[in-house]
């Protein structure tokens, strides 16, 4: 079974930090076991975000194979996920930033990734990176692209045509 991932995790550091947080889980288990009889201890609090996972694939986080196995499937997103670099000119809002997704997972791959940067020098559009390829989306090529065009444009305005 592939995991289904929540659109609130986007990125790789999104995915380590469930791992981390799986593993701060487990820890509090193990050391439960250790403790005397007795003693009092508070549970590590769940993010949304773990809690919408464990839920959304079944898997009962109290269970200790279980969290051991979403701690597996985790790791195997992490190394084997698609990733996408997509860079903007300014910050994208989060709505945009979860429809994007939301699409990616929908048409390329169900586990895909995305790792924003910032690149204030394309203008306008983004650039997006694979492994293997860049696809250059921005305002800026565009417009280098049309650069004769333009220059032509300007001239014959200029000289009255």
């Amino acid at each position: 079974m592939e995991l289904k991932i929540p659109n609130t995790v986007m990125s790789q550091i999104d995915v380590a930090r469930l791992i981390r947080e799986l593993n701060n889980l487990e820890d509090f288990f193990t050391s439960v076991a250790t403790r005397q009889s007795g003693t009092p201890m508070t549970p590590p609090r769940l993010s949304r975000t773990l809690d919408s996972l464990a839920r959304s694939n079944k898997f009962n986080l109290l269970d200790k194979n279980q969290r051991g196995e979403l701690n597996n499937k985790l790791d195997q997103v992490l190394k084997s996920a698609p990733l996408l670099h997509i860079s903007f000119a300014s910050e994208p809002s989060p709505q945009v930033m979860e429809r994007i997704l939301v699409w990616l997972r929908i048409n390329i791959h169900p586990q895909t990734l995305v790792q924003v940067g910032l690149q204030p020098t394309i203008a306008a559009g983004c650039v997006l990176r694979t492994p293997n390829k860049i696809f250059d989306l921005s305002l800026r090529t565009r417009l280098k692209q049309q650069e004769p065009y333009l220059v032509t444009l300007i001239a014959g305005a200029a000289h009255g045509h």
